[in-house]
């Protein structure tokens, strides 16, 4: 009689090739069919303990039966997780880092056998390796005129680039846990160096006010849309994406819940990112009294436009009637900075000039408040116990006087 291959109780363990052995243990998988995974080893009691660890795994949960590389993984997130459930935006920033780092240099790996350190040395190479290099920008240049020639320009990516790719990847890796191919996170224990964030800067009332001044008086047709972000606080999309029905000048209010927003090639009227982002706010009188001139400098450019309009609720438009391009709106603000005489910053930094133009417009603290989102009273009068000269207050207060008057 020959001698028994498999212990009692083990049935599922048996010789295989070149003198090892194989076992196998039914699992469910994550389309709820059930089907055989196997496991190999050299020895008995090798395979023996991978088959006990596996059968522990089938009662867990479902199991992923067929290897998946990262590539493939990160193909199918991005097209049946990403792409029908997350902002247009999200979607186009996690597929570019996907495309240009993540699949370029971990794509062939096995999703579920990627280390830490393979992380870790991956991400290392990515900081030190020129992506002009790495992605042939110059390559595809018309006219040459640094790595393609041999001159490699050093375009390295910034501590806040190398960030981002990470984050990328953590995201992709935490589906790939919910979806049963892993179990860790490698991407969450990487060491990067630290992001320092950027000194903001923010214009005096002074200054602003020597802005809303040139461009009240230069007749900009961006005037209100300077008021809005600067005395409410706007994000630049959320201005741009402001509609008619959003305002109630009887009221006093403006609902802000729409964004115009540059996803690829498309340019997007939808949405603000999140409902926080949602609010009705108060408007004061030099609001009203810009978007009110608006009302009127856009009526006369759709009567000049005649056939050419193109019908919105948008209250900033080109004057064709179509949706003002963020980029455009940059250079607009740039230039106003420069004729105004005053320092240029960004429309994000300008937002930071809010605080102070609503204290040193006398808007009343309880207001400002909710402008400001402010969760607690004592940050808004923190404010207001800092004031301009009286000179600045009245000259603010009297660009919020009708043109009438």
């Amino acid at each position: 009689m020959p001698p028994r291959t498999r212990a009692n109780g083990e049935g599922s363990i048996y010789p295989y090739r070149n003198g090892g052995f194989a076992a196998y243990v039914w699992v469910t998988k994550p389309d709820g069919k059930r089907t055989r995974k196997y496991v190999y080893g050299k020895t008995r009691e090798e395979t023996h303990d991978k088959w006990l660890t596996l059968h522990q795994k089938a009662k867990e949960g479902p199991m992923v039966t067929k290897a998946l590389t990262l590539g493939n993984f990160a193909a199918y997130w991005l097209s049946e997780i990403v792409k029908p459930n997350l902002s247009p935006g999200t979607y186009v920033t996690y597929e570019v880092a996907s495309r240009l780092y993540i699949v370029p240099g971990l794509g062939k790996r096995r999703l579920d056998k990627l280390q830490l350190s393979e992380v870790q040395t991956w991400l290392n190479a990515v900081r030190q390796q020129c992506q002009c290099c790495a992605q042939g920008k110059d390559e595809r240049r018309p006219k040459k005129r640094c790595c393609a020639l041999g001159k490699c320009c050093r375009d390295m990516p910034s501590a806040t680039s190398v960030a981002h790719i990470r984050r990328v990847l953590r995201t992709l890796l935490s589906q790939a846990i919910t979806e049963g191919h892993r179990t860790t996170n490698p991407a969450t224990n990487v060491k990067l160096p630290s992001v320092r964030s950027k000194k903001r800067r923010a214009w005096t009332s002074d200054e602003a006010r020597q802005f809303l001044e040139s461009a009240r008086g230069d007749k900009d047709p961006f005037y209100a849309a300077y008021v809005l972000v600067l005395v409410l606080g706007l994000r630049k999309g959320e201005m741009l994406g402001v509609t008619w029905p959003g305002i109630d000048l009887d009221a006093a209010e403006l609902t802000v819940d729409m964004q115009i927003q540059r996803v690829g090639k498309e340019l997007l009227h939808r949405e603000t990112k999140t409902p926080t982002s949602d609010d009705t706010l108060p408007l004061p009188e030099i609001c009203a009294v810009a978007l009110r001139e608006r009302a009127t400098a856009q009526n006369s450019a759709k009567k000049e436009a005649g056939e050419a309009w193109q019908p919105t609720d948008l209250v900033f438009t080109t004057r064709f009637g179509t949706p003002i391009e963020p980029r455009n709106f940059n250079r607009y603000w740039d230039r106003r900075c420069d004729l105004a005489g005053v320092r240029r910053i960004t429309i994000r930094d300008a937002r930071r000039t809010c605080a102070s133009l609503l204290a040193d417009l006398d808007v009343h603290p309880r207001v400002a408040m909710q402008i400001l989102r402010h969760a607690q009273f004592s940050i808004t009068m923190e404010i207001y116990t800092v004031v301009s000269s009286a000179t600045t207050r009245a000259a603010l207060k009297k660009l919020g006087e009708s043109l009438d008057h």
